[in-house]
């Protein structure tokens, strides 16, 4: 018999739908119901692509003796944290202070009242490894909920208690500005100068620090800074955690050189990455970032792309119950594909081993199985074969093809197909800057009609944000995320397509977000809104985890929409979200570098330019293409059509409506620091001064 998960929207939720577990979706249905039959609430926190939640799936969730102690003793309650990041977060905070860490699958155990007592995370069926199993853990739970009561309730409220004071602290003064060169002294003293990376293993891509230190060499000149970010990009790029079959990142490497990854395949990933390496090339114009970027979108919109124009949340590592079995090869599976000279280049490249190169994560020996990541550099890989590095790469990208063939006829790691509107706001980021910058109309058309269907599908009748859509259906109120990440894919993709009406929804919805989701008292951005679910603790999120934090992000679109729009109040609000977190940085700024980031555009020089001209004209696409070409961090651009009475953008930039074309030539305004400079009509010019 189903259990009550069968009609939800989650991917993750319906996996658990066959389980002989008896769980509820979180609601007022499992809370009533624990408490009629005076039972603990056990709270499972996961999400569809995540290997240990399959594992304690498979251990436990399937097993007949652990579903019926569980429904002896629990009401059972499933929440994917993909499409509920406040429980997540919420719950997460408890298991920080229970037990001083976190992860997935995150088990709670929790009073109908829903406050938590006990949490860990992965759990075996047996005990085993000083790690307690289902099996021992539920009776003893059971016990202590009906012979030592009081004990669990004590420590429910004091958790409860601990929780509602973290982050209330009052707001400093101003971010100090040499906050942002600790931030580079912490990173270059955690940097792996072989590898990349600022951690030893696990190792996780962090896009937001490559995005910081290109910003930091544009700004001080520091090659060190720029070594940091190219290295990481490099041998990332390299590395088994990219796909060099079908492309894309995979979520994380689980050793120092990003060989040996956790295969798992994230929208985010794809998108903020997408974002650094195009970013590296402008700043570089090393072919190799351009390259990269164009494969990780290439995979994007081959696979992760709805009919409807959204874009799906990620894969699974897993597929016939085996992680990584879809990448995997062996040697003589490989030696039968491409036949012997093309295997040599193969065992060449890749480091290809009759034994495997893949090795177990847990015992350290090898599996049997390949992984195709590059050992080094193709410019020395062909040196070394007397080969020119043309054939070289040519050999590579036929390889490539033929097993891509073969790979199709695998079976595919489970998509989860949910369209999440904070992602989606970071993808079309991703492809309105790759657009701009590689003048490719594919990825702008895409970003657009992902913007489109955002704009049409996932707004409720007052104009606010859902948070989640599937099956043509969108629902669960939007978070802070889905306000700023979406509103900075509206200004990319303004900048690159210069249609008014994606600055004008992203000067709305940043409204919608100032007034329900603004602290009023301290400053600053809660992770819900006023009218959402009372959990816990109303949350103010600023650290940067997988994906840069909402209040940072939501601090850059304020201040390049008070550049936008000449609207004060926009910089006055990016001010104080620095001064809310001012305190929390101060204490280790390397976690915080797109917040930074945000401080050293306020901190100037920032320019803005207009450009006033014909649309399409030779000579307007010549300005705008000497504005593509060039790393400007910190830099806005607007366009004003010249030849119309009363063009649109003068009523969002209304500072516009006096700017008019030199002599009737395309003409730009630059100003830097809101100093301005006189109208020019010459792309050179403009240039030299926007690179003083």
């Amino acid at each position: 018999m189903k259990n009550k998960l069968k009609d939800e929207k989650s991917p993750y939720l319906r996996q658990h739908a066959d389980n002989p577990v008896d769980w509820y979706p979180w609601g007022d249905e499992a809370f009533e119901k624990a408490r009629a039959e005076d039972k603990p609430i056990f709270l499972s926190i996961g999400y569809s692509t995540c290997h240990w939640c399959h594992v304690m799936a498979r251990e436990s969730f399937e097993d007949p003796e652990v579903a019926r102690l569980m429904n002896d003793a629990f009401v059972s309650v499933k929440v994917d944290r993909e499409e509920r990041p406040d429980i997540d977060s919420a719950y997460m905070a408890a298991a920080q202070l229970i037990t001083g860490a976190g992860g997935w699958p995150l088990t709670i155990i929790m009073t109908p009242d829903k406050k938590p007592f006990f949490a860990a995370t992965y759990l075996p069926k047996e005990s085993r490894g000083g790690r307690m199993g289902m099996v021992d853990l539920i009776p003893r739970v059971k016990q202590l909920w009906t012979g030592q009561r009081e004990d669990a309730l004590k420590t429910a409220e004091e958790l409860t208690r601990q929780l509602k004071n973290i982050g209330t602290q009052a707001p400093g003064a101003s971010i100090d500005k040499t906050l942002v060169e600790k931030a580079v002294k912490l990173l270059s003293e955690r940097f792996d100068k072989e590898h990349g990376g600022f951690s030893d293993r696990p190792k996780f891509p962090t896009p937001h620090n490559i995005l910081f230190l290109l910003r930091r060499h544009r700004k001080s000149g520091s090659t060190w800074a720029l070594r940091m970010a190219e290295t990481t990009l490099e041998n990332m790029a390299m590395g088994g955690i990219y796909d060099h079959i079908g492309y894309g990142f995979h979520r994380y490497s689980t050793d120092e050189g990003w060989i040996l990854p956790h295969f798992e395949k994230m929208l985010y990933d794809q998108a903020l990455l997408a974002i650094a390496y195009t970013e590296a090339y402008q700043a570089t114009k090393k072919q190799v970032y351009l390259e990269t970027a164009e494969e990780v979108l290439t995979y994007v919109l081959r696979d992760l792309r709805s009919s409807e124009g959204g874009f799906y949340s990620a894969e699974d590592a897993d597929s016939e119950g085996v992680e990584g079995k879809f990448y995997l090869w062996s040697f003589d599976e490989l030696f039968t594909i491409l036949g012997r000279e093309k295997m040599e280049l193969a065992t060449r490249a890749y480091n290809l081993d009759i034994e495997g190169n893949y090795i177990d994560e847990a015992t350290r020996w090898r599996t049997g199985s390949n992984i195709l990541y590059l050992a080094k550099p193709l410019d020395e890989l062909a040196e070394e074969m007397d080969r020119p590095v043309g054939d070289v790469k040519a050999g590579l990208k036929e390889i490539g093809r033929m097993l891509f063939e073969t790979r199709r006829g695998r079976v595919r790691p489970s998509l989860d197909d949910k369209i999440l509107c904070d992602w989606n706001g970071l993808m079309i980021a991703a492809l309105s800057v790759a657009g701009r910058v590689f003048d490719d109309e594919r990825y702008v058309a895409a970003a657009k009609k992902a913007a489109d269907f955002i704009l049409e599908k996932m707004l409720d009748s007052d104009g606010r944000l859902l948070h989640r859509y599937k099956d043509g259906e969108a629902g669960i109120p939007g978070f802070l995320e889905d306000y700023a990440y979406l509103c900075w894919g509206l200004l990319e993709l303004y900048e690159t397509t210069f249609d008014v009406k994606y600055l004008s929804s992203a000067v709305s919805l940043t409204e919608q977000m100032m007034l329900h989701f603004w602290d009023n008292s301290s400053g600053g951005f809660y992770h819900t809104a006023d009218d959402g679910e009372l959990l816990l603790v109303r949350k103010k999120e600023v650290y940067d985890g997988a994906t840069p934090s909402g209040n940072s992000v939501a601090m850059h679109n304020l201040l390049r929409l008070s550049r936008l729009t000449a609207n004060a109040d926009f910089e006055a609000r990016a001010e104080a979200v620095g001064r809310a977190f001012s305190k929390m940085v101060s204490q280790y700024p390397a976690g915080y570098t797109y917040l930074l980031s945000a401080v050293d555009f306020m901190e100037g020089p920032s320019r803005e330019v207009v450009i006033v001209g014909a649309p399409d004209a030779v000579d307007t696409e010549a300005m705008l293409n000497a504005l593509r070409d060039e790393y400007l961090p910190n830099t806005v651009v607007l366009f004003k059509p010249s030849g119309e009475k009363e063009p649109e953008i003068t009523g969002i930039a209304e500072f516009t409506r006096d700017h008019t074309t030199v002599d009737g030539k395309a003409t730009a305004y630059v100003c830097t620091n809101q100093a301005c400079k006189k109208p020019t009509t010459n792309p050179e010019e403009m240039m030299k001064i926007l690179r003083l």
